[in-house]
């Protein structure tokens, strides 16, 4: 081993070029698998490991005291199904009148339950503080991992109708079973309305699961019994939301990034051993033993695959943070930590190494079986007549000498062309998906945009986040932002969370007055805009999370008022939980209800600072502010598919190099006796150029197919956006003419080199050793 691992060095070291070329590849295609691994593994494996540790509960139910006993609960809890079950708990609710900072004023859901650290279902992680152990404690869930809110320890709650409550402890629940928690003694002073069982079924990995489980613990319970069940798989749709939505394209950028990388690592590979039979020859002509010249090509292949692996996963590592902090904003984590699994980093750092050396092990194995003498004489050009028919016939054509034998070229080695063809062909796939992926989202970030002028938005102070309030009431207010010299629009803007019967978790509703906003209409993918009261329109996720289409009526609550709605749109997108509605159906449910900020549009060329000072020289308790016009979705998706475009284009174009360089080099005296005959360096580049531009734009003229059948995959099946077929219909003539072009043109970027190397050969130089 100690000769094996000194071949294997200087081996490398003669054949720099090679080595890193290999390494290069290996790199790539390591960042590439990894961000694709670790975005899939990161959009169930948190939460699912999270729910493990805290034995969530697969269902959380709500009863109505009046049509059921607790002894009735008890007994259905034992029923065949239910693994495990906590309950029956009390459940009020307290309305917070002040706010801080993190954690607005609202109605919470309060449970009264004892400490539930060794509870069977539903053990609530506490992020600080303690747990409630006597009347007057309330712990508090926080949604949201990261900055745990401290500050709200020892804070009293003074709520209208309930006892004052002091904060004791901070804890997040993946259940999300309430909003608080106090002590059992507690909730009879907080006015409850329902009772809560937590269950965990022997089965409940699909919706039809849960359904029959739910429906076996309820069977033979009064008619009504049951309020509400909300599914531990709900969560999870809500939890992987914004991830899932960038899902597709990244699963399908991983597995052409998987693909490339196979066939370019087994092709750079494959080609290094088989350009090396001669150096075969004389190590075995020295007395090594056909294993021992297989080790040596297999650790000269490892050396730097293993070092493009390491690289590569620390790459891809770097990058990811950044992706997975895009595609998880503003999702419910609870105690879920986001980040790259362990095993994604292993399986980099040790899958790719592997498959190279797979790669090499087969022509190595084929120099196991040559003597020296056939290895010796192997290495010096392809065998004669390979090609040699097809040479004749373009040698008898009218195209320029150097074109006729470029296209000549392909036909020597056709395992080795159709290898480089595929990888091209990825690349222009990747290209064209990409091309339609910023087309479509750079129309839907359009759509967010909303005007032609700058937009503003003007907040209402909120004392309990240290602001002034303001002097003047809501008209007032807005007409004074109205009055404003350039300003052409104004909505006003209330954000409450409602719930739907049916379900106990809040729904957050944008509800809006004043001059409609021209960029929400053009969202509509399906129905139409709001037109009056009593009517909602949603984002698709939300619809599909709640059973409901264009045209189907709900009811909302809001503090014991109820008012029945009608959904009359589809929204393209806008997040999972969200609904928007007129201003009389806020009214219907909260009278006394305010906004919390006027959305102004100003004029064209107005000075949106001149404009805030203003505003604020009025009026102290308003805070303008220039609306982010900007669309993390479509940036996030544009950004990272162009990094994916640029990875694979770069190991695409490295197959190609390395294709050439081989052909180049095996071919040395042939480029020798051209030059001897007459032909220029100009032309020999031409001729190496052109034995890949053909097999670029075949694989341009079928990659381009496969790249609208992805973008077409994709925009169908994101969870949260639904995409109008104007927004599907991105591809043009011209368009696609220079996308077939986009093969040739990474085939010449691979090419060039080499093809500029073989130019400057000179004939004394390449004829030497002949």
């Amino acid at each position: 081993m100690s000769a094996v691992w000194r071949a294997a060095r200087a081996a490398g070291r003669r054949r720099r070029l090679q080595s890193v070329v290999i390494g290069l590849v290996v790199l790539c295609s390591t960042t590439t698998v990894m961000l694709a691994l670790g975005l899939l593994d990161a959009v169930s494996a948190p939460f699912d490991q999270a729910f493990g540790r805290q034995h969530g509960a697969h269902v959380v139910a709500t009863y109505d005291p009046a049509g059921v006993s607790a002894a009735g609960l008890a007994e259905a809890a034992r029923r065949p199904g239910v693994q495990a079950a906590e309950g029956p708990f009390g459940q009020g609710s307290v309305k917070v009148v002040k706010g801080w900072p993190g954690f607005p004023a609202g109605t919470l859901k309060v449970v009264g339950r004892a400490d539930p650290a060794d509870a069977a279902v539903d053990r609530p992680a506490l992020l600080a503080g303690r747990w409630a152990a006597a009347p007057g404690e309330l712990v508090l869930n926080q949604d949201y991992t990261g900055l745990v809110l401290r500050d709200l320890l020892g804070t009293r709650i003074d709520a209208p109708g309930s006892p004052p409550l002091t904060v004791v402890g901070l804890a997040t629940s993946m259940s999300r079973s309430a909003d608080a928690w106090v002590v059992p003694e507690q909730i009879g002073a907080l006015h409850p309305d329902a009772v809560q069982m937590l269950y965990r079924f022997t089965a409940a990995g699909t919706a039809p699961e849960v359904g029959a489980a739910v429906d076996a613990v309820t069977a033979g319970l009064p008619t009504g019994a049951l309020v509400s069940a909300q599914s531990h798989l709900t969560l999870k749709e809500d939890y992987a939301g914004t991830a899932k939505d960038y899902l597709p394209f990244m699963t399908l950028f991983g597995a052409l990034g998987l693909a490339v990388s196979v066939l370019i690592v087994g092709n750079v590979v494959g080609g290094a051993v088989v350009s090396g039979f001669r150096h075969i020859g004389v190590l075995k002509a020295l007395g090594f033993t056909p294993n021992q010249v297989v080790a040596v090509y297999l650790v000269m292949v490892s050396l730097p695959a293993v070092a493009g692996a390491a690289l590569g996963t620390l790459a891809g590592g770097l990058l990811a943070e950044p992706v997975l902090d895009a595609a998880f904003q503003g999702v419910r984590r609870g105690s879920a930590v986001v980040g790259i699994a362990p095993w994604v980093s292993v399986l980099c750092l040790l899958g790719m190494p592997a498959l190279a050396l797979l790669a090499a092990l087969v022509p190595a194995l084929r120099a196991h079986r040559l003597s020296a003498a056939q290895a010796i004489s192997a290495g010096s050009a392809p065998r004669a007549g390979r090609g040699l028919a097809v040479q004749r016939r373009l040698g008898g054509s009218r195209l320029p000498r150097p074109v006729s034998l470029g296209l000549g070229h392909p036909f020597a080695r056709p395992a080795r062309t159709a290898l480089t063809l595929a990888a091209v062909l990825l690349g222009v796939t990747t290209v064209t998906l990409t091309t339609g992926l910023t087309s479509t989202m750079v129309a839907y970030g359009g759509t967010q945009a909303g005007g032609t002028g700058p937009e503003v938005v003007v907040w209402v102070g909120r004392p309990a986040f240290g602001e002034t309030a303001p002097r003047l009431g809501d008209r007032e207010l807005e007409s004074l932002v109205r009055s404003r010299p350039g300003v052409t629009r104004v909505t006003a803007h209330a954000v409450v969370d409602v719930r739907l019967t049916g379900y106990t978790q809040p729904d957050t509703v944008f509800f809006q007055r004043g001059d409609d906003d021209p960029g929400m209409a053009t969202q509509v993918v399906s129905g139409r805009w709001l037109a009056g009261p009593g009517e909602v329109v949603a984002a698709p996720q939300f619809l599909k999370q709640h059973g409901l289409a264009v045209g189907d009526r709900s009811t909302m609550e809001l503090d014991g008022r109820r008012t029945p709605v009608t959904v009359v749109g589809e929204l393209i997108s806008g997040g999972g939980d969200r609904m928007w509605s007129a201003w009389p159906t806020l009214a219907a449910l909260a009278p006394e209800a305010v906004p919390v900020n006027y959305q102004v549009e100003l004029a064209p060329g107005t000075d949106v600072q001149a404009f805030a000072d203003a505003v604020r020289a009025a009026e102290p308790g308003l805070y303008p502010l220039p609306a982010d016009t900007g669309n993390t979705a479509t940036t996030t998706v544009v950004t990272f598919a162009s990094v994916f475009t640029v990875l694979l284009t770069v190991v695409a174009a490295l197959g190609v190099f390395h294709t050439v360089l081989l052909n180049t080099r095996e071919r040395r005296r042939d480029l020798g006796m051209l030059k001897a005959v007459g032909m220029t360096p100009r032309q020999v580049m031409v001729m190496t150029v052109t034995s890949v531009a053909v097999p670029g734009a075949v694989a341009g003229l079928a990659g381009v197919p496969l790249g609208i059948a992805g973008h077409r995959l994709i925009v169908d099946h994101v969870g949260s956006v639904a995409f109008p077929e104007s927004m599907k219909a991105v591809w043009h003539p011209a368009g696609l003419v220079l996308l077939v072009l986009a093969g040739v043109a990474i085939a010449a970027l691979g090419a060039l080199p080499p093809a500029r190397s073989a130019a400057r050969l000179t004939i004394a130089e390449v004829l030497h050793n002949e």
